[in-house]
């Protein structure tokens, strides 16, 4: 994934980067007619919006890959629990195997083990389900900003201040999964990792969305480890290996910023292994860590990877060494009075919402 953001960041400069940009470039086009197009469908009414009889707040991106959305969701779920409200999720379960959970939902499970996930492509079906079979009061959909076939009354864009605009480019050439102007229609801009940029940098970041999202409430945020967790239930602080030497495993679609923010806890790096997101860990690519980590020795006192990966190598050691995965939570450091009275408005119509 590292290598490939490198192609499209333009940090790597060789020939044959250059050249697969160029093609990449060429493959832009097509899928620009496709997204416009569909868009323009929705928009105009040809093609069909599907509304539930609850309230559906869509939490999504407008790239792909690693905007540290997960947090959000457990944020916005936890959020409306405490208003004592029955929530669902509803998502489309990308990478999981026929009659399975995806990384993501099995995250989900263990930090929300009382909010039902239901993982379905047709996700207005999910939703008919969560309400007529769960009695849900309120459905938050996950990745949902692109999926407007379930009509929803509250849309939350996550934009990573480390990668706002997907190298400015739409798929395959860069993570834009549409263009910009699709912000006009985001109720909510939450922009993360805002710690990991310069004031000057946010403030241009935050100037460009602005002249496409004008009508959106601005939330600024931050992620912080909020400790460690190792299988299947084990906790323990963050300074358990403060000053040692550690190795990094992460199967994300950011895996850099996973990396920064386990420098922060103060620990040394000796070597980080990166895998494709939603990596499914096959055998082959379980054999190839436990030989890498095995030829590290003695040099370090642990892995560590993230939740993600945690929930689906389940278990407490690999190659020999303890691993533990950074537990990540989210801190709305501006703008969360007004997003939690806005998201309290929009779930529970008709009452009086309180900050």
């Amino acid at each position: 994934m590292m290598h490939y953001r490198a192609i499209l960041s333009g940090q790597r400069r060789d020939p044959l980067a250059f050249f697969l940009r160029i093609i990449l470039r060429g493959m832009t086009l097509p899928y620009l007619v496709v997204v416009v197009i569909r868009n323009l469908a929705f928009d105009r009414g040809w093609m069909t919006v599907h509304h539930s009889d609850v309230p559906v707040i869509s939490i999504g991106n407008l790239t792909t890959g690693g905007t540290g959305k997960t947090p959000l969701v457990c944020y916005l779920a936890r959020r409306l629990r405490d208003c004592g409200l029955r929530v669902a999720l509803v998502s489309r379960g990308y990478g999981a195997a026929a009659g399975e959970e995806n990384d993501e939902a099995m995250e989900l499970a263990w930090s929300l083990p009382d909010v039902p996930h239901l993982q379905n492509p047709d996700r207005v079906e999910s939703a008919r389900v969560a309400v007529e079979e769960l009695e849900t009061e309120v459905i938050v959909m996950d990745d949902g900003f692109q999926h407007r076939r379930l009509g929803r009354d509250f849309d939350i864009v996550v934009i990573d201040a480390t990668c706002p605009f997907g190298y400015d480019a739409l798929l395959p050439r860069g993570l834009l999964r549409e263009p910009l102007r699709g912000l006009r229609r985001a109720d909510v801009v939450v922009f993360t990792r805002c710690d990991a940029v310069t004031p000057e940098q946010f403030a241009a970041i935050r100037a460009r969305v602005a002249r496409f999202a004008p009508q959106a409430i601005v939330t600024e945020s931050v992620h912080r480890p909020a400790g460690l967790l190792s299988w299947p239930n084990r906790s323990a602080p963050i300074d358990r290996f403060a000053d040692q030497s550690v190795a990094v495993l992460c199967g994300i679609g950011n895996p850099a910023a996973f990396v920064r923010t386990v420098e922060s806890c103060g620990l040394r790096i000796v070597d980080t292994l990166t895998l494709p997101d939603h990596d499914r860990y096959e055998p082959s690519t379980l054999e190839m860590i436990r030989l890498r980590l095995g030829r590290l020795g003695d040099s370090v006192s642990a892995v560590v990877c993230t939740h993600k990966d945690l929930v689906k190598l389940q278990t407490d050691r690999l190659g020999g060494l303890p691993l533990w995965a950074l537990r990540i939570e989210i801190d709305l450091i501006s703008g969360k009075t007004e997003f939690d009275r806005e998201v309290t408005r929009v779930a529970s119509p008709g009452e009086s919402p309180s900050a």
